[in-house]
Formats: structure tokens, C-alpha cells, sequence
């Protein structure tokens, strides 16, 4: 078994077939072919469906390893070169859209001026969609909401964010600067998809204060929630970032008591050692965070965080 067989057929994974998969290696489709043949034999399983393209049970337990194998090669390589005082690679980063809306300017301009040489690649979507890329090594990092369940995976908490009702100026309930959870009792609502840690957030407060929600839709992405509260779908309970400053002239963000704030941390995989690059853009965020988090509107630092909303 050597490397190039592990790269050819993370390839194939990747691009769905061994012609596309050798066009992204720069090579030969034979030699995609052979190099997938030879670790198929060295293993005893067929890893390739050749009919459909697709990767067998093997094979996608095969490429979950050879993904951490190829990540951990490529820390190596940018490890080395950190010890020459130079942070040289590339570094994925997965973060949930609301966050990443005010975080990933500050983190270019900074990384720009800090680590010039290191290359940004960030993947926008929900905390359900980053972890299982995180846990397969397609990333490296992953800022998203807590708690983060996964056993493969440790984070760290950054901050907390009020959780807000945002409703047109228009909406009977704009006269109220504050509500009470029973405001919320049977109000349609466009809520997150079930299961996911922002809907969990929000049912226990439900549960706890005897109200019943009533989804005037369930979807997966606060962003899309957003932009659908936005286009006039209906109210939504949304983190305070969710409201960019361009839009906050049109809608009305209310308090609700009860509310518990969203927790955001950065995840990582439990083993391993983050590669240099990751290193830097860790320390480039804490950075963002103490010196922007207690800036903005409905966000909380850390220690003032702890104080009020303990980590469980």
C-alpha cells in the first residue's frame, strides 16, 4: 500500500469517476485504474463499484482513513515549514453562514497581514453539514453551534449570541421591545430543521416555559431561514448576527424572555494534531473575538458568557 493508490482513490471519491478523478491528478486514466486495482487486491474488498462509479462500504471506509492519512502528511509538510518561522499551506475552514457574515472579512484582512503565505479555503453551511466534513477530514476546522455531539470530535467555546424574534415593522407584535415565551404559543414560525442544536436550543425553552411551536416550516441553515423571513414568509427566532446592518431598518428584533443564547465554538478532530496553518488561523480568531465580540450588538464574550450562561 503507498500513497498514491490511498491519492488515487480519494480521487475517484471526490470527481465520481476514474477519467474525471485522473483528469484532476493530471494523469492517465489507466494509472487511476491501476493504482485502485492494486489496493483492492492488497486489501481483499472491492472498493469501486465499476458500473456506477460509486464507492463501496469498503470503499468509503477506506477513504474516511486515507483522507486523515493525506491530512496528516500535508500538517507535516506545513509543520516543518512553520519551524523555519514561516506558516506556509492551506488551512479549510467550515462556519455557520451567520457568523461567518462579520468573521471571515476580519479573517482575511487579518491572516493577509499575519500569514501571507497561508491559503484560506471556508465552506458556508449548518453545523450538521460541517461535522461530518470535519470528522472526514474534507476539513480542518470547524466554527459551529454547541454543543457539538460527536465523540471524534473536541471544541472549544468562543462566544455566546442572543437569540432574537425578527419580525417586519409591520407584524403586530413590532409595538413590543420584549416578549415572554408565552408570546410565542402558537405563533407560525419558520423554526430550523429538527434535530439540529439551534432547534434543540430553542424546544427546551418551549418545553420549559409550557408553549407549544408551531413551524410555519422546518428548514435546515439559519441563513436560509433569514432570507426567508426577509422575503416576508414570516417571523422567525434568529441569532443577532442574522440581521445584517444593511437590512436592520426594516425589521424589528425582539427580546424574548426565556430565550437562551446560542453558543459558538470551534471544533476540531479529537486526534491528530492541527496542522500548522490551522495553528495560525486559531490564533488569528481568538484574536477577531477579543478585540470584535464585545462590539457587537448581541454577542457576549466569553468570560461575561460564563458568568451568565455556563457551559454544560
Amino acid at each position: 500500500m503507498d500513497l498514491r493508490q490511498l491519492t488515487a482513490l480519494i480521487a475517484v471519491a471526490d470527481n465520481g469517476t476514474f477519467s474525471a478523478a485522473a483528469d484532476a491528478l493530471h494523469t492517465v486514466q489507466s494509472n487511476v485504474s491501476s493504482h485502485v486495482a492494486r489496493l483492492e487486491k492488497e486489501l481483499g474488498a472491492q472498493l469501486v463499484d465499476r458500473q456506477g462509479g460509486e464507492l463501496t462500504a469498503e470503499g468509503e471506509a477506506v477513504v474516511e482513513r486515507a483522507r486523515r492519512i493525506a491530512g496528516e502528511l500535508e500538517a507535516l509538510i506545513t509543520d516543518v515549514a512553520a519551524l523555519r518561522a514561516e506558516v506556509v499551506g492551506s488551512v479549510r475552514l467550515g462556519m455557520i453562514g451567520t457568523t461567518a457574515r462579520w468573521l471571515v472579512p476580519r479573517l482575511l484582512e487579518r491572516l493577509a497581514e499575519q500569514h501571507p503565505k497561508v491559503r484560506l479555503v471556508v465552506v458556508d453551511s449548518g453545523s450538521a453539514t460541517l461535522e461530518p466534513q470535519l470528522i472526514s477530514g474534507r476539513l480542518d476546522l470547524a466554527v459551529v453551534t454547541l454543543p457539538v455531539p460527536d465523540p471524534d470530535l473536541t471544541s472549544r467555546r468562543l462566544f455566546d449570541e442572543d437569540l432574537m424574534l425578527v419580525v417586519a415593522y409591520d407584524h403586530p407584535l413590532a409595538e413590543r421591545d420584549e416578549l415572554t415565551m408565552a408570546d410565542l404559543d402558537h405563533l407560525p414560525l419558520l423554526l430550523p430543521a429538527r434535530g439540529t442544536a439551534f432547534r434543540d436550543e430553542i424546544e427546551r425553552a418551549a418545553t420549559k416555559a409550557g408553549v407549544t411551536l408551531t413551524p410555519k416550516a422546518e428548514l435546515d441553515g439559519v441563513r436560509l431561514i433569514a432570507s426567508l423571513t426577509f422575503d416576508g414568509h414570516g417571523p422567525a427566532i434568529l441569532p443577532a448576527t442574522a440581521v445584517p446592518d444593511r437590512l436592520a431598518a426594516g425589521w424589528k428584533r425582539i427580546a424574548v424572555a426565556g430565550m437562551p443564547r446560542r453558543q459558538v465554538g470551534v471544533a476540531s478532530r479529537r486526534r491528530g494534531q492541527p496542522s500548522a496553518p490551522a495553528r495560525a488561523l486559531l490564533a488569528v480568531i481568538d484574536e477577531i473575538i477579543a478585540a470584535d465580540v464585545p462590539t457587537h450588538n448581541g454577542l457576549h464574550p466569553l468570560e461575561e458568557a460564563r458568568g451568565a450562561n455556563p457551559s454544560p
